[in-house]
């Protein structure tokens, strides 16, 4: 069998060699011509698989996508052909979640307050947003959460979750919004715009407004006008809408801007692409021979010792920053964008970022015993001895 794989997903040979041919395009590349004469097509969220892009596929049976998100899969033409479909939710949730907690620990650092200050929103509670409630809860820092499908599905019981109120309550009690929906453009619950003019208007000075969902969930020219008009919000925005076509304005205005990468650790990524290696050898009936662990090497950096003498959040912030610094990431989009122009520096950065682990890979020992530096960086999702 043929199999054509989007060139940036990592660990393509060790996963799939065995089963078949495999060609690799970039992602933008991939057009209906490429499609002729394969049998399994592997994607990532810039390839857009509808009806246009599959009118030469002759042969195709298997779409996966290595992504958490399917807004850019047309589900009904798969169905319609017949052609198997599989994602990867949850793969990139750990990753993101980190991005979320070293975005905040660097903007508390820049404006000077502290994270257990700050009450944070949390709108969507899914993969991401379930596990970013769960670590902020364990780092002793107060949540609220608003997710009306998830309310609905529960029933009636749902109207009675802890901690879930409508998006209104949480714009009004929150002073950090962190955003984790997915892309719905109709229906009771569509998310296109859900923080819209009106309701970015409503957002108190002071507020910290995260975007690591989708970029079309938040009106781009109103939060623009909001951060050059009156400027006393902040905005940390991972995605974008019209990517890779971003607002330059609006890139500059935000406190911390980066190229949709968010879930880009290497750890996610090859999560991602084992999970669809998986899907693939179930559709053909055969055994997954290749497990995660072979997939990961040993992380560089593998413990950090802190001594007595660092607050509480400086420590924090040193293990968070061991591991992955947004502000690299940030500079990185500033520098290419404007070296290469928006929409190819902005793809320059997604290929080529660099190797980045996820906190779980770090062990924080302690040279003396502190329980609640020991709870806070655990809270974080970093190994504690």
């Amino acid at each position: 069998m043929r199999i054509l794989v989007d060139a940036d997903v990592p660990a393509v040979d060790l996963c799939f060699r065995d089963l078949g041919e495999v060609v690799r395009l970039p992602g933008r590349e991939i057009t209906a011509a490429a499609l002729r004469d394969i049998d399994a097509l592997v994607v990532r969220s810039i390839t857009r698989v509808d009806e246009s892009l599959l009118a030469e596929a002759n042969r195709l049976r298997f779409v996966g996508t290595c992504t958490i998100g399917t807004d850019h899969i047309e589900l009904g033409a798969l169905e319609e052909r017949g052609i198997a479909f599989a994602s990867a939710p949850g793969c990139n949730a750990e990753a993101v979640v980190d991005y979320v907690l070293g975005s905040l620990s660097t903007l508390a650092e820049r404006q000077g307050w502290q994270l257990r200050e700050r009450r944070v929103g949390v709108v969507g509670a899914g993969n991401v947003g379930g596990r970013l409630l769960s670590r902020l809860t364990a780092m002793g820092i107060e949540c609220l959460a608003c997710d009306p499908p998830r309310v609905e599905k529960e029933g009636v019981e749902g109207r009675n979750l802890p901690g879930f109120v409508d998006l209104g309550t949480l714009i009004d009690d929150c002073g950090v919004l962190c955003l984790h929906t997915p892309l719905v453009r109709e229906g009771p619950h569509a998310t296109h715009h859900l923080l819209g003019a009106e309701a970015i208007a409503d957002l108190a000075a002071g507020t910290v407004l995260l975007n690591a969902g989708r970029g079309d969930c938040v009106d781009g020219a109103a939060l623009r006008q909001r951060l050059a008009g009156q400027g006393d919000i902040s905005a940390v925005l991972d995605v974008w809408e019209h990517e890779p076509a971003i607002d330059g304005a609006l890139r500059d205005l935000a406190e911390i801007a980066t190229p949709h990468i968010a879930g880009h650790s290497l750890d996610g990524k090859r999560r991602g692409t084992h999970m669809i290696y998986r899907a693939l050898c179930e559709r053909l009936g055969l055994p997954s021979r290749v497990t995660l662990d072979d997939l990961l090497p040993a992380p560089p950096l593998l413990k950090l010792a802190l001594g007595s003498g660092l607050d509480a959040e400086e420590a924090l912030r040193l293990c968070l920053r061991a591991v992955h610094d947004v502000r690299r990431d940030h500079d990185s989009l500033l520098r290419e964008s404007r070296r290469q122009g928006m929409s190819r520096g902005f793809d320059a950065c997604r290929a080529g970022y660099p190797l980045r682990r996820e906190f779980a890979t770090l062990e924080a020992v302690l040279v003396e015993p502190d329980e609640p530096l020991a709870s806070l960086l655990a809270g974080a999702g970093v190994r504690v001895a």
